[in-house]
């Protein structure tokens, strides 16, 4: 088995312990379990929990901008562009595809 040293602040490291007594298992161990889930080996964890929430997220907003835009069109586009505005702040649009 391969091995890594990794350096942890205090407060991190304590938790690591805390955590890892409190569910019977090795520091280690709980590095390893946390890892797994982390990186998608674990079906049911992080990633599979993040994309259920990615999809429940999109499905809500999807039916709101839907009643808002029935209502005020121009409510929905003024929205629509500062979630542009924002995105293009934080790099998350892709400049060639955005139409504003």
């Amino acid at each position: 088995m391969a091995r890594i040293t990794i350096r942890l602040s205090d407060d991190l490291f304590e938790r690591v312990l805390d955590q890892a007594a409190t569910l019977g298992t090795t520091p280690s161990g709980y590095i390893r379990d946390v890892l797994e889930r982390f990186e998608g080996s674990d079906p049911t964890g992080y990633h599979s929990r993040f994309d259920e929430l990615h999809a429940t997220a999109i499905q809500t907003l999807a039916i709101l901008a839907k009643s808002v835009g029935a209502r005020a069109p121009g409510l929905l586009e003024e929205g629509l562009g500062e979630a542009r505005r924002l995105l293009r702040e934080r790099g998350l649009l892709d400049p060639e595809q955005d139409r504003s």
